[in-house]
């Protein structure tokens, strides 16, 4: 996919708070959840700090809980009237985030740094369905960017029973690594609007992280405006991000690792990248390509012994040949040859053998010329489309039963006619 000449400059796309929906402008006017000072705006509050083990932290968060990488979330329950989240100083200036209340539908706003917010009241969508006083709710946050992020200073509960209730983890796990096609770059809500998020948040009770960013290679090195590609900077905690570099530097050695051990390993991870490798801009050999990929592999099983890995093929966009449109094909060989090498050799048509634990998705087919946007990235459709074929293929391959019954997954993509008469 010649796709990358736009990725340069992706910084210059995140001042706009412009979206574009088929060229048009979308309405992005958010409600806003900003209030006072707590002490000045209900003097019942009960304040509990970052670290509370209430508060359960999705992704990748740093020491100091400041959020990394696409879609990070916070999720925890409570009974209370109203709940408020203040956000410290390394909160980027009006970032998005999504939020609900239980199986509700996602509500959109922006927040900002040393700034305090109220998600919960007894008029929110859905509190009076329970009986807030002596039944535990549940309040997840999602950051909606790969490049922005908050940092969770405190949060606040008043009314009813006013505590903070623990929510147990889910007992599968699984990890998602790639570049900006997983990151959700130019999808309309970003990193909630992914095929990562489709695929992850919709197979239904699974932890999950996705480590993407845009412009991000696998080989290590320079690639676009990132320092590191994905064979290093996966064991990391933040991303290659501009306000990554401001925290932490760009030494290598100064980046905080990610403590592995201290998470559940993956059940299943998902590798998609390649796309900026491929491009000669970048100047990485398909024998570097090939050797990094079999580099990331190892550390993941390193870490993650049990983990089984599906390696997704490269779409590479489409190209007008005579009078059709034709899928490309980046580092084809050298993708089948990794798969191969782990598998002893082998390689069956659906990219497995019965004592592998690496896995070929070829992703021929699913998506048109049609489902890829102006700027060369796939539409919320190609998203959507992507996902629901590996959610089949991780049911028929590994077993796993679909258990996601009814929460909204991607917001706003409700879109139908009722119109007859056309």
């Amino acid at each position: 996919m010649k796709v990358y000449g736009v990725v340069a400059a992706f910084w210059l796309s995140l001042a706009s708070a412009t979206i574009l929906q088929n060229g048009q402008v979308r309405p992005n006017d958010y409600p806003s959840t900003a209030i006072s000072a707590i002490s000045s705006y209900n003097s019942s509050w009960h304040t509990y700090s970052p670290g509370s083990p209430e508060l359960s932290y999705k992704g990748r968060w740093d020491h100091k809980y400041i959020s990394w990488w696409s879609a990070p979330g916070l999720k925890f329950g409570f009974q209370a009237d109203q709940v408020a989240i203040s956000f410290g100083k390394y909160t980027s200036d009006g970032v998005l985030v999504a939020y609900r209340l239980g199986g509700q539908d996602w509500m959109l706003t922006n927040v900002t740094a040393n700034s305090t917010h109220l998600f919960v009241t007894p008029s929110t969508t859905g509190y009076n369905l329970t009986t807030p006083t002596n039944v535990t709710q549940t309040l997840e946050l999602r950051v909606t960017n790969w490049a922005y992020g908050v940092q969770i200073q405190c949060v606040h509960i008043s009314g009813g029973a006013a505590k903070l209730v623990k929510i147990p983890d889910y007992t599968r796990t699984m990890e998602l690594i790639g570049d900006s096609l997983s990151a959700g770059q130019y999808a309309t809500l970003e990193g909630i609007s992914s095929y990562s998020w489709g695929l992850l948040y919709g197979l239904g009770n699974v932890e999950f992280s996705i480590t993407a960013y845009p412009g991000i290679c696998l080989h290590e090195g320079r690639c676009y405006s990132n320092l590191h590609g994905q064979t290093a900077q996966w064991l990391k905690i933040p991303d290659t991000s501009g306000r990554a570099l401001d925290i932490y530097g760009s030494d290598l050695a100064d980046i905080p690792n990610w403590d592995f051990a201290a998470h559940p390993a993956a059940d299943i991870t998902v590798i998609n990248i390649g796309t900026n490798d491929n491009n000669t801009a970048n100047n990485v050999t398909a024998t570097g390509y090939y050797n990094s990929y079999i580099q990331l592999i190892n550390e993941i099983h390193t870490r993650w012994p049990q983990s089984q890995i599906i390696v997704i093929s490269l779409w590479s966009g489409f190209s007008q040949v005579g009078n059709t449109w034709q899928q490309g094909a980046g580092f084809l060989d050298e993708i089948q040859n990794v798969v191969k090498y782990f598998n002893n050799g082998s390689l069956n048509g659906r990219g497995e053998c019965s004592s592998c634990f690496v896995y070929y998705f070829n992703t021929t087919g699913i998506l048109e010329h049609s489902d890829i946007g102006p700027l060369y990235h796939p539409t919320d459709v190609g998203h959507v489309k992507l996902a629901s074929h590996l959610m089949q293929y991780i049911k028929l391959t590994f077993g796993w039963i679909l258990e996601q019954t009814g929460p909204e997954v991607q917001h706003d993509t409700l879109y139908w006619n009722d119109e007859a008469d056309y």
